[in-house]
């Protein structure tokens, strides 16, 4: 059967038209399989760009976020130590308040107390999270207190003594965005620290506690429960920065995907309708192409 020279141009024509809608269709199949536009950049055209830097954001909101789940599960962990340190303080004050009585036995018990918690503030203060030391500064792979010598001989009320300690001095801080990092450290030789350490030794090594000793422990036992809630309350200031930011980079983070979908996502139920419809029409169209290409001179000579 031929093709009449009066019918080739139409015939051409549906079938371009035919081989079009086939390429359409196995385009947007592979959209609905997908429920992507593209599986490159290429094929977002001048969106690409956009959708490059969404996801460049979306990675940075998500390292910020990680960052700041770790530290605020750092500061946690010190918070814990801490509010174990003022119990350990209190309840050496009640002990020493009971002993200005002048009771020995109050006092006898109030150096056993003391002799523990010097053991446990060592152990406190070694505290460790995610294999690194809490306390230590940078230090963190280096167990930043040790009391052997420490708690040996005669303590003193009143000189200030961080021998304990060897980390360093560097406080420990977290970036949370582009503009905003957190400053969240507390090192063991804090001024809070070291007077707990030191009203522990002054009791922990007297052989009997005389009342102007008990006087010299509680002032400095009430200074250091002052200095180390306040230790406490700036750890809770950190966590709650931290908290809030990433918070506020989660936010960012579901807008910037939910934009990138926008740009990158399709409809699934309008582009199965539109395969549908695409469907019909080159279905028509065969049906058209095969009655075209049937026709011959003899069909009309019947």
């Amino acid at each position: 059967m031929a093709m009449r020279v009066a019918t080739f141009a139409q015939t051409n024509t549906m079938i371009s038209d035919a081989l079009r809608i086939q390429s359409v269709m196995a385009n947007e199949q592979i959209q609905e399989s997908s429920g992507q536009i593209s599986s490159d950049f290429g094929g977002y055209g001048s969106t690409a760009q956009h959708v490059v830097n969404l996801q460049v954001s979306v990675t940075r909101a998500q390292s910020y976020v990680d960052a700041a789940t770790l530290a605020d599960s750092r500061v946690q962990v010190m918070y814990s130590a801490v509010g174990s340190m003022t119990d350990m303080v209190t309840q050496l004050r009640s002990q020493l308040s009971a002993a200005s009585t002048g009771s020995s036995t109050e006092a006898n018990s109030a150096i056993a107390t003391a002799q523990q918690y010097l053991e446990q503030m060592g152990s406190l203060l070694n505290t460790q999270y995610d294999g690194q030391y809490v306390f230590a500064g940078g230090k963190t792979e280096t167990a930043p207190v040790d009391i052997t010598s420490f708690a040996t001989g005669t303590g003193s009320a009143a000189t200030a003594d961080t021998s304990y300690y060897s980390g360093d001095g560097e406080i420990a801080s977290v970036r949370v965005s582009a503009d905003q990092a957190v400053s969240y450290g507390v090192t063991a030789d804090n001024s809070a620290f070291e007077e707990v350490m030191r009203v522990l030794k002054f009791v922990a090594n007297s052989t009997s506690l005389s009342s102007s000793d008990i006087t010299q422990a509680l002032d400095l036992a009430s200074t250091a429960l002052d200095d180390t809630v306040a230790v406490q309350a700036r750890l809770s200031g950190a966590a709650s920065q931290i908290e809030t930011a990433s918070t506020r980079q989660s936010d960012y983070k579901s807008f910037a995907e939910t934009l990138s979908s926008d740009l990158t996502g399709v409809d699934v139920a309008a582009i199965t309708a539109q395969l549908s419809t695409y469907q019909s029409q080159l279905t028509a169209s065969y049906s058209a192409l095969g009655k075209i290409l049937s026709m011959n001179l003899a069909s009309y000579l019947k």
